[in-house]
C-alpha cells in the first residue's frame, strides 16, 4: 500500500538524478535524499523508535527538518512537527500530550529545549533528545546518521498507519493535535495537484514554516510525487525570496498576504525576473483588494489563487481561482478542493439560503481521524463524518463562499451581530495603518463594544476620529469601532490573528 516515505522511495528509484531539495547552498538529488532518510531512519530505530511511537520535531525550516520528518515516518513513527519558537512550557505540552519517545530539535531551538529539560526533568528523562547538528544538549543524530552505511529501511508500514499529529494554530487557546494517517496526507497531495494545477518537475520555494499543515501537506509531501525541486529558506526575507525566484526559476510559491505585501514593497521587485512563477497561492486570511490589485499588476504572468482551509481538514476547504481573486478578493472560495464536500449550514444542520450566514462544514478523504487523546472534542467537531470548522460564512448567488468570522470571534453589540472579519476588511485600506484586528470589550450598556487594534504605517499617527471617518461610507454605524489601540498585532506563524491574546489585553 502507498505511504509517504514509500512515495519518496518510488520517485528516487524512477528519477534518481533529479534535484530534490536545496537548502543553504546544498542540493540533494532524489537518490541522495532518499539515502539520507534511510540512514536517519536506521539511527532512530537503533535508538529504540518502533512502529507506532510518537516523535516531536521542533525545528525551523532546514534540510535536517526535511530528512528527519521522512525518517520518522519511515521508521514507523507518528511525527508531530511543532513551532520552532515554542517555549519550554509549550514543549512540555507537546511531549506530554503525544507521549513522545523522542524529541528531535534543530540547533536553533537548543535554548528552549534546554529550558524545558531543566524545568521538567521527570518528563525529559525518558525522552531521547536528538539534535539536527551540533548542540549543547542531547545527541547529534543527524551527523551520526551521515556516517552510517546506507541500507534501505523497510518495516512494513501501511497506508492506514498513523503518520502525523499536526497541532492547530492556537488562535483560541492551547493547541490540539489533529491526527492523520498516510492515506489522508497522500490524498491532500492528490487534491492539491488537481485543484491548483501543480505539475511534474515544478520548482517550489518554501518560505512559510514547514511544520504547519499548509506548507507541509499542500506542498512538501506532494513534491516527492511530482519529482519537484524544493528550495527551502529558513524563513521569509523578501529580497532573498525574489532572488531565488529568479535564480531557480521558481514555478510555485505559497505565502500569507502579509508576505506578498512585503514583496510588493521591495525595491528589488521591479528588477527581478518573475516570469517563471506560474502559481502564487495564499491562505490564512483574505487578501485586501488594494493589495490584490497591486499583486496582479506586479505578477502579470502568475495565477493568483486563494486556498482557504483548516488544519483539521488536512488542510482541506475551498479554492478561490485567479479570476475570482481579481473580482472578489474578500471572498474565501468558489470551489471545494477536489474530493471534498463543503456546505454552509444553520444550527440544525440545514443548508442556508444564498446570503444567509451559517457554519462552514466539510468532509472528504483528507479529514483528520480526530484530535489526539481528545475524544469528547473530536465528537463535537466531527459529526456524522462532517468536520465543523467553527467558521461563519455565507454563499452568494454565484456560489462564492465568504468566511465572515469565527464563531468565537463574532461580536454582539446592542443586539446586533458584528463579524470582525467584515470590519477588518472594510478598514484595511485606511492609509494610516498597515494592519488591523477587531475584537470586543465588555460594556454595561451595549453588552460588547468594538475595539480596533491597529499597527501604524511608517510616519503616520492613526486616530479613532480618522478611522471612524474613513469607516462611515463603508460600514453601518453599529459596526464602526468605538475604541482604538495602537499596538503590534499578534499572529501565529501561519499568519492568523491570535484574537484570544488581543481580547485578554483589551479586557484587562
Amino acid at each position: 500500500m502507498p505511504t509517504l516515505p514509500g512515495m519518496l522511495r518510488t520517485t528516487a528509484r524512477a528519477h534518481p538524478d533529479a534535484p530534490a531539495i536545496t537548502f543553504s547552498g546544498t542540493t540533494l538529488n532524489y537518490r541522495d535524499y532518499d539515502a539520507a532518510v534511510d540512514r536517519f531512519a536506521a539511527e532512530l530505530i537503533d535508538r529504540g523508535i518502533e512502529r507506532g511511537d510518537r516523535i516531536v520535531i521542533v525545528s525551523g525550516n532546514s534540510l535536517g527538518f526535511a530528512i528527519a520528518t521522512y525518517a520518522g515516518l519511515r521508521a514507523g513513527a507518528t511525527v508531530a512537527p511543532v513551532n520552532p519558537k515554542s517555549a519550554g512550557e509549550e514543549i512540555e505540552h507537546f511531549i506530554t500530550d503525544t507521549g513522545a519517545k523522542a524529541l528531535i530539535f534543530g540547533p536553533d531551538c537548543t535554548e528552549s529545549v534546554q529550558s524545558w529539560a531543566a524545568s521538567h526533568p521527570d518528563t525529559a528523562a525518558p525522552v531521547s533528545l536528538l539534535s539536527l547538528g551540533p548542540a549543547s544538549i542531547g545527541t547529534d543524530a543527524l551527523t551520526a546518521s551521515e556516517s552510517r552505511e546506507r541500507e534501505e529501511v523497510e518495516i512494513g508500514i501501511a497506508e492506514d498507519d498513523d503518520a502525523l499529529i499536526i497541532y492547530t494554530s492556537g488562535t483560541t487557546g492551547k493547541p490540539k493535535g489533529a491526527l492523520f494517517d498516510h492515506h489522508r496526507i497522500l490524498w491532500v497531495g492528490v487534491n492539491t495537484t488537481v485543484g491548483m494545477g501543480l505539475r511534474m518537475f515544478d520548482r517550489i520555494l518554501h518560505v512559510a514554516p514547514l511544520y504547519h499543515s499548509a506548507a507541509l501537506d499542500l506542498l512538501f509531501f506532494p513534491s516527492a510525487m511530482l519529482v519537484a525541486h524544493q528550495i527551502i529558506h529558513p524563513g521569509f526575507d523578501p529580497n532573498a525570496t525574489l532572488a531565488d525566484i529568479e535564480k531557480h526559476r521558481i514555478t510555485v510559491f505559497f505565502g500569507v498576504p502579509t508576505m506578498y505585501a512585503f514583496l510588493l514593497r521591495s525595491p528589488n521587485l521591479e528588477k527581478t525576473d518573475t516570469s517563471s512563477l506560474r502559481i502564487a497561492f495564499y491562505g490564512a486570511a483574505p487578501m485586501p483588494g488594494s493589495l490584490a490589485e497591486r499583486l496582479f499588476a506586479a505578477l502579470p504572468h502568475t495565477e493568483i489563487i486563494q486556498a482557504c482551509g483548516q488544519t483539521e481538514g488536512g488542510p482541506g476547504g475551498v479554492l478561490l481561482p485567479h479570476e475570482d481573486v481579481r473580482r472578489k478578493p474578500a471572498a474565501s472560495g468558489r470551489y471545494p478542493i477536489p474530493n471534498t464536500e463543503v456546505r454552509v449550514v444553520d444550527a440544525d444542520g440545514r443548508d442556508v439560503e444564498a446570503g444567509e450566514i451559517g457554519e462552514m462544514i466539510m468532509r472528504g478523504e483528507t479529514m483528520m481521524k480526530g484530535y489526539w487523546n481528545r475524544p469528547e472534542e473530536t465528537a463535537r467537531t466531527v459529526v456524522d463524518g462532517w468536520v465543523h470548522t467553527g467558521d461563519l460564512a455565507h454563499v452568494d448567488e454565484e456560489g462564492i463562499l465568504t468566511i465572515v468570522d469565527r464563531l468565537k470571534d463574532m461580536i454582539i453589540t446592542g443586539g446586533h451581530n458584528v463579524y470582525s472579519a467584515e470590519v477588518e476588511n472594510a478598514l484595511a485600506a485606511y492609509p494610516d495603518i498597515t494592519d488591523i484586528a477587531v475584537v470586543s470589550r465588555l460594556d454595561e450598556d451595549w453588552g460588547e463594544t468594538i475595539v480596533a487594534v491597529v499597527t501604524p504605517a511608517e510616519g503616520r499617527t492613526p486616530t479613532l476620529e480618522g478611522l471612524r471617518e474613513f469607516a462611515e461610507s463603508r460600514l453601518s454605524d453599529y459596526k464602526i469601532p468605538r475604541a482604538l489601540i495602537v499596538d503590534d498585532i499578534p499572529r501565529n506563524p501561519s499568519g492568523k490573528i491570535q484574537k484570544h491574546i488581543l481580547r485578554k489585553k483589551v479586557r484587562s
